[in-house]
């Protein structure tokens, strides 16, 4: 069996690789690990969320088991996104969070992400340690009145606990004023169309966009717990693209299932990726003199456009591996501000520690606003390289990426394309197969450099396995 935290938490298909048993020993093993000791008669409290899909009310359920079953109190949050409970983690000064998520997944799979104290994503390590125990399923259970409590209720209380008064409506508004408190603009004149993926954004996006200004019309924000990511949200902009040109609106915005990322699109129903998203932000706090060190984190998969675009500027970028995660490692180390990823993901570590949807949608509008620009002018600034990606598949993909054959021709093809291209030679992180990605001012030569070093990929990938024969084999 691998491992069972993937790069961003651990998903599953509900109710079967992901059951409510595994979730439970998760819980359990996280509040061990993470749980810190009883301070001046505070207890132990763990924040708890989840987006809609139906699965999510039971693995809410085992979660709250697990945690209750080390002793762990649990602030039950309901539905709302993940960058919400991340914030709430560190608001209520609790020893963890857990998100119950597939993120933009089916409505079939669901998953768990968990959170440090400071609502901060984990290192390997401490996953590796949680993952350990929750396998020996030996976690610390006590009894009697050290069994935690979900603390839904004022009836739940116990003595000495400090917390404020809590309930579902006051988090949720506590959310909502922290995204447009760091906004810090007024968005009236702005009309928006905001597809929620009938996702965790379905009620505190529209609310949180209406708050701070602007017209909003919401679609896709009716979730019934089955219908959640299907054919719409940020892996499907048909719809918005759609609205926004029936409606005349300024923009459009759409997240995933769990409202960590946001895509957009102009009042044309052009597509506005991550990679524009961030040169647009990028652009705004350099000029405000908030861009630290005047860096910006991407992946490596972000575009050369953006590259270029950001040198232009005299803005560095900083590259990660895929994932946000990653995105997150190199903001914190760095002491940077602002960093994201191609799909949507955008972090502002002043304002959260994972990242935020509407947060980014927000920004975005007060961008507008400020320089009174459309959203397709302000875009424009990312002129995109044609870019070519082939898959091939392997069963080696060390010996894939690290043969001197292929080495060599990767080389020599960054040596022709200079400054105007560039090479991306990776293993994909959950299929037997690897990504070559060329990206070249002309498409021909892109086409061609890419086709060639996946033939090369191959041969190399034919080579192995005949030499992984049987002995004796012809």
């Amino acid at each position: 069996m691998g491992r069972l935290f993937g790069t961003d938490g651990v998903r599953g298909l509900a109710n079967d690789s992901l059951s409510p048993e595994l979730a439970l020993r998760l819980a359990g093993a996280a509040a061990q690990v993470l749980g810190t000791e009883v301070r001046s008669g505070r207890r132990k409290v763990a924040v708890v969320g989840r987006d809609p899909r139906a699965s999510g009310e039971m693995l809410e359920a085992a979660v709250t088991a697990g945690l209750t079953a080390a002793g762990m109190d649990v602030l039950p949050v309901g539905v709302l996104p993940t960058p919400a409970v991340a914030y709430l983690t560190a608001l209520h000064d609790a020893s963890l969070g857990v998100m119950i998520s597939a993120s933009h997944n089916p409505m079939p799979d669901n998953g768990i992400k968990i959170f440090a104290a400071g609502g901060h994503k984990l290192d390997d390590a401490v996953e590796d340690r949680i993952e350990a125990v929750a396998g020996a399923g030996d976690f610390a259970r006590p009894t009697g009145a050290g069994i935690g409590r979900v603390l839904a209720a004022p009836g739940s209380r116990h003595p000495g606990f400090d917390m404020p008064e809590f309930s579902l409506e006051g988090t949720h508004e506590r959310y909502i004023e922290h995204l447009v408190e760091v906004t810090g603009r007024d968005l009236n004149g702005l009309t928006v169309v905001v597809d929620c993926a009938h996702g965790a954004a379905s009620e505190v996006g529209p609310a949180a966009y209406r708050e701070a200004g602007a017209q909003v019309i919401a679609i896709n924000a009716e979730p019934d717990g089955l219908n959640i990511n299907d054919g719409v949200g940020s892996t499907h902009m048909e719809q918005v693209q759609r609205a926004v040109r029936e409606h005349g609106a300024d923009l459009g915005l759409a997240h995933d299932g769990d409202a960590d990322r946001c895509l957009a699109v102009d009042a044309a129903g052009e597509l506005v990726d991550g990679d524009a998203i961030m040169a647009i932000l990028a652009l705004g706090m350099h000029e405000a003199g908030t861009l630290a060190e005047n860096t910006l984190v991407a992946t490596v998969m972000s575009n050369l456009g953006l590259h270029i675009a950001m040198r232009d500027a005299g803005i560095t970028v900083r590259t990660t591996g895929v994932g946000d995660r990653y995105v997150l490692e190199e903001l914190r180390s760095g002491g940077f501000t602002l960093g994201g990823e191609q799909s949507g993901h955008v972090v502002f570590p002043r304002f959260g520690t994972t990242g935020d949807g509407v947060l980014t949608g927000l920004q975005l509008m007060a961008r507008m606003a400020a320089t009174g620009k459309p959203l397709a002018e302000l875009a424009n600034v990312v002129q995109k390289v044609p870019q070519v990606l082939v898959n091939v598949s392997v069963t080696d993909k060390a010996a894939a990426t690290e043969a001197a054959e292929v080495r060599a021709a990767v080389q020599e093809a960054e040596r022709v394309l200079g400054e105007s291209g560039r090479i991306l030679l990776r293993p994909s992180g959950t299929e037997q197969l690897v990504r070559v990605m060329v990206e070249a001012t002309d498409p021909a030569q892109a086409e061609e450099i890419a086709a060639d070093i996946a033939k090369r990929v191959a041969a190399v990938q034919i080579t192995t396995v005949v030499s992984a024969g049987p002995r004796g084999s012809r």
